[in-house]
């Protein structure tokens, strides 16, 4: 039965029924309460409303999802006096990043006026090989993966697209984040951001709290674990999350398509588009952390799960837009809409109202409705619930094998945490979405990890909401009473937020900046191929700080397969706008290295080489925030959105196409074909050579447009600096995250020059050289790298996952090389090299100086010294420097109210 069928059920005179069947299962529970309970659920049930006790406490953990935070909003506007949400554990292994998914909620707060609010995120702890679980794991990594560091594989999560459609559009929320929320003072600060874990002790060590868990179930699982004493003060715990006897109408064809519909996973218990060949029966939130969803099923604690069984009638309808659309009165309807419209615009084909729910809002209305009626299923107000035996199924039969595929089990006398042999976690462990254990040929695939599955004997007994209670008002055309009071508490003027972002200024305006260039005699093309590191920022500064009678600094291009995540696209525009150079077109690149993608669903793919980038300190988390100071650049107009036209190949024109996100490869040809100079164009390449492989592959003539490549990347002697994987002894990351791309654009008969991690780890940040420049501050440009650069050093002193932080200078070098390698005392050489490309971490990305090899120009030395006075003289540079300071400055200028 799908939503189309829904309106038999929710007839409102079948109301009687909703409260029969939750009275007949008490039947079986309490027999002799069954007359108390029945008057009071009418009761209830006629006023909409039942308040068991004053202010209740709640905690929120949530994968801050697109639908997450409409869910965080409602919430929000539920009365203080009756739900306290005291404090939000993000979960950081599911469909968001860190460094954005910590300043979407601290944005989402700042606007509803709830900065009292306590968010934690991820932490450094790990657990270690015989199961002892340290302080702050950060949940990162599902607990089956998760070592001592914040590096691991991606198993669950690669079945969530990193990009366009996945957690690039989540990171952003297509875009609106940044036109829409304000920014207050509230930011991720290295070393002082509370953790996840920290939060989770301190909220429930201080009495009673509901947890309603949206995402992956890492954080609570782990707690439950090194806590379990902590378990008597969860007063109860809701998830969204599994599919127990649910008919996924996900992809279902409508009614009269005819033979022209193909059925994407029409049918299936679960909701794994991208995975359904191998695992058709799990859901999304469990999926990614089965093991910590079955430490949460089995606590002890009480449990209402509402599945997909539920959220599957709950779809966002033509209808329920509509009314929403009409009913705008808020900032925070209006942000609700604008997350649902793009999404609809952008929806992969035309079943955008049959495919997307409000799973996690709906799961927060029957959260808050459990709160306000003392947990009692009968007299929840927005669902039918019944208790089921539930079990999560985290390894597949046979169970006692070993094959390689179970962490728990493999190649140890004893099984972590103590777990049973040949028990219910002991069999095969899905190993990615494309595990060929799972796959059988013309059939249904076998593995069932994530499964949330009802059994007779070895589950958990819990509530499971099953189906929607029908609005009473009959007239309406919102058929159930959630759509209704959704729409309704949005736009209540009671706890209302302040301002959206260009509301809370007086004089806001949008302003783009493009240089008069028409008057000089502009140097040599460059483009510049960054994979938007720390480093990668202070190269920048210094290539929009070169005369651009030396540098013309035409394009930048992206790779979003190194050290930081592609929403980190919105820092570089932000850097652009800063220096006035709204002109330079930037172009977003592959989210994988070549041959890592899935042929069958190349949105999709394998982490083989990016699980060597720590997700969490020192990693991927800092990069993404510029380890917090990015959020002090000026905010640009230009941002990531997922706006796009059927020009470009979107499956429909979005109401401003104009915005379009440019593709690195479209970015690539178009200088190509605008330059007339046959001299070619210079490209500097600061991270994994995937964009300019990829363009080589696609049309090998094009090495001829190239004059000369400058590439930081590989080591001549051998010395690599892969920290995180410590059996590839000789590999430099670069080369290593894209060992194929390397490989290739050696072989491209380009004009080379490398600048090695023999001679980028010889200049790492002193103490020394922070007082000079501490001696210097003048420009607004030379002042945020001097914070970076101090920033970055402060951290190295604290060791740790910073121990490799004093290395942001390597980057730019390649620059000063580039522009002025006189001035820095430069010397090269010449070797035969090639790079090892086979398949195995332990050798790939390995330089080797190899007879049959090809002859590259690399920098063998320069003089340490004379480049730090270059870079900052550079930097501090009267010429070509900040239009727009900061964001403090943009403030001022637009006025505060």
């Amino acid at each position: 039965m799908g939503p189309d069928s829904l309106s038999h059920w929710l007839d409102p005179s079948l109301s009687l029924l909703y409260i029969y069947l939750p009275m007949r299962r008490n039947m079986i529970w309490h027999l002799g309460k069954m007359r108390d309970i029945a008057v009071a659920a009418i009761f209830c049930w006629t006023l909409l409303s039942c308040s068991y006790a004053a202010q209740k406490t709640l905690l929120l953990d949530t994968d801050v999802d697109n639908e997450d935070m409409p869910a965080l909003l409602y919430i929000l506007k539920q009365p203080r006096s009756q739900i306290h949400l005291k404090a939000i554990t993000i979960n950081a292994n599911s469909w968001s990043n860190a460094g954005s998914a910590i300043n979407t909620v601290y944005d989402i707060l700042y606007m509803m006026n709830r900065e009292d609010i306590l968010v934690g995120i991820g932490g450094e702890g790990g657990i270690t090989d015989n199961g002892t679980i340290l302080p702050n794991v950060g949940g990162y990594l599902p607990i089956i993966e998760q070592g001592l560091s914040t590096a691991g594989g991606c198993r669950y999560r690669e079945a969530i697209p990193p990009g366009q459609g996945g957690r690039l559009d989540v990171d952003t929320n297509y875009g609106i984040r940044r036109q829409y929320l304000p920014q207050g003072e509230r930011h991720y600060v290295p070393l002082k951001q509370r953790t996840a874990q920290e939060v989770l002790v301190e909220t429930l060590s201080k009495g009673p709290t509901t947890i309603l868990l949206l995402g992956a179930q890492t954080n609570l699982g782990i707690l439950l674990l090194s806590h379990p004493e902590l378990k008597k003060n969860i007063e109860h715990i809701y998830m969204m999350g599994g599919g127990v006897h649910s008919s996924n109408p996900t992809g279902c064809c409508p009614v009269g398509s005819g033979l022209s519909c193909i059925p994407a996973q029409c049918g299936n218990v679960g909701n794994l588009f991208s995975a359904l060949p191998t695992n058709p029966w799990a859901e999304f939130n469990v999926f990614t952390d089965p093991f910590a969803s079955y430490q949460v099923f089995h606590s002890g604690v009480p449990v209402t799960q509402v599945p997909l069984d539920v959220t599957n009638y709950a779809p966002v309808s033509q209808v329920f837009l509509s009314n929403l659309q009409k009913n705008l009165e808020t900032f925070e309807a209006q942000y609700v809409y604008q997350t649902l419209n793009i999404l609809r615009e952008t929806w992969s084909d035309d079943n955008f109202y049959n495919s997307f729910f409000l799973w996690d809002s709906f799961a927060s209305a029957v959260t808050i409705s459990g709160m306000l009626t003392g947990h009692d299923p009968n007299m929840n107000k927005y669902a039918v619930i019944y208790p089921k035996n539930i079990t999560v199924i985290t390894s597949d039969k046979p169970y006692g094998i070993n094959d390689g595929s179970n962490p728990f089990f493999a190649n140890r006398a004893t099984p972590k945490f103590h777990l049973q042999k040949g028990g219910v976690h002991s069999g095969h462990v899905q190993t990615g979405i494309q595990d060929p254990f799972c796959l059988v040929l013309d059939g249904k695939g076998t593995c069932m990890d994530g499964y949330t599955k009802e059994v007779q004997n070895g589950g958990a007994l819990i509530q499971v909401a099953l189906l929607p209670k029908p609005n009473r008002d009959t007239n309406s055309t919102l058929k159930i009473q959630f759509y209704a009071d959704y729409i309704n508490d949005l736009n209540l003027p009671k706890q209302t937020a302040r301002f959206n972002f260009e509301s809370e200024f007086q004089h806001f305006k949008k302003i783009f900046y493009h240089p008069n260039l028409s008057k000089k005699v502009l140097g040599k093309p460059l483009i510049f191929d960054m994979d938007m590191s720390p480093g990668d920022f202070i190269t920048l500064f210094y290539l929009l700080k070169t005369p651009v009678e030396l540098i013309n600094l035409t394009a930048i291009t992206v790779t979003t397969n190194g050290w930081a995540n592609p929403a980190a696209i919105d820092i570089v525009y932000d850097m652009l706008h800063m220096m006035g150079r709204d002109d330079i077109p930037v172009g977003l690149g592959s989210y994988f290295a070549l041959n890592q993608s899935f042929p069958s669903f190349p949105s999709n793919g394998d982490c083989k080489y990016s699980q060597a980038i720590p997700l969490g300190s020192g990693g991927l988390l800092d990069s993404d925030t510029l380890f917090g100071l990015a959020r002090e650049l000026p905010r640009s107009p230009r941002r990531y959105t997922a706006q796009n036209s059927v020009k470009f190949g979107a499956p429909r024109t979005t109401d401003h196409p104009e915005l379009r996100q440019p593709l690195a490869n479209e970015v690539l040809l178009n200088v190509f074909s605008s330059l007339n100079s046959k001299a070619g164009v210079t490209i500097l390449s600061s991270g994994p050579l995937t964009n300019i492989a990829t363009l080589l592959l696609a049309n090998s003539s094009l090495h001829t447009k190239i004059k000369e490549l400058y590439i930081v990347g590989g080591s001549i002697a051998g010395q690599g600096n892969l920290y995180t994987i410590p059996k590839n002894t000789k590999a430099e990351f670069n080369f290593f995250l894209d060992p194929e791309a390397a490989l290739v654009v050696l072989k491209s008969q380009i004009n080379i020059t490398l600048i090695p991690l023999d001679v980028t780890g010889k200049i790492p940040l002193s103490a020394a050289y922070l007082d000079i420049l501490e001696k210097h501050e003048k420009t607004a440009e030379f002042e945020f790298v001097h914070k970076l650069l101090s920033t970055s050093w402060m951290l190295h002193s604290e060791g740790g996952p910073y121990n490799f932080t004093q290395y942001l200078l390597g980057d730019p070098l390649a620059a000063a090389v580039l522009v002025n390698p006189e001035n820095i005392k430069t010397t090269f050489n010449e070797e035969k090299i090639t790079v090892e490309s086979t398949g195995d971490i332990s050798t790939d990305g390995w330089t080797r100086v190899d007879k049959a090899g090809v002859p590259i120009r690399y920098v063998s030395s320069v003089d340490k010294e004379a480049y730090e006075l270059h870079l900052a003289a550079v930097l501090n540079s009267p010429t070509q420097t900040a239009v727009v300071p900061s964001f403090a400055s943009q403030k001022k200028q637009w006025g505060k109210r």
